[in-house]
């Protein structure tokens, strides 16, 4: 794991049984995305691509306000006690939503997915090599490098189809 002056808790080994769990639940995760995409080009096109993206972000909002209201204190430090860097993901997730909603009625649903899935697993890739933002260091291997090449080649192909 890559030093650093802030303690980040150790990932727990995964066992085999709740690997088998949480791979269908990220796969169906990913589904979630692919019908967000479809609901969101047209939303954007109707109220607005800012519009929609509120939209979005304000029932998710309440949806987990709600489930932190009903599932009791949560342990760990207060917001101000983290790194500002860690709160990124408040800005990244709305400009993710906000490109989604700009590109999905434009280049489709598919193009938008495996056009995010190549970001996305590219800089995984990066991040799991170098260790960074407190992650597991894994080197890129031959595997690695060859799925990603996969994904941009499933890119490349529905680009042309």
């Amino acid at each position: 794991m890559q030093s650093s002056s802030i303690d980040i808790a150790e990932t727990p080994a995964t066992q085999p049984g709740l690997r088998l769990l949480l791979l269908p639940l990220v796969i169906l995760a990913g589904m979630g995305l692919s019908v967000e995409a479809g609901l969101l080009g047209p939303l954007g096109v109707q109220v607005g691509h800012l519009w929609a993206t509120l939209s979005i972000f304000g029932v998710g909002s309440a949806i987990l306000f709600l489930l932190l209201l009903f599932s009791g204190r949560q342990q760990g430090p207060a917001l101000n006690e983290l790194p500002r860097w860690q709160l990124i993901g408040g800005f990244l997730g709305p400009m993710y939503v906000i490109v989604l909603t700009l590109a999905t009625p434009h280049i489709g649903i598919a193009m938008t997915m495996i056009a995010i899935l190549s970001g996305q697993v590219g800089k995984s890739v990066l991040i799991d090599h170098f260790g960074w933002f407190g992650a597991t260091r894994k080197k890129v291997n031959g595997e690695r490098w060859l799925a990603l090449l996969l994904i941009v080649a499933a890119l490349v192909l529905i680009a042309r189809g």
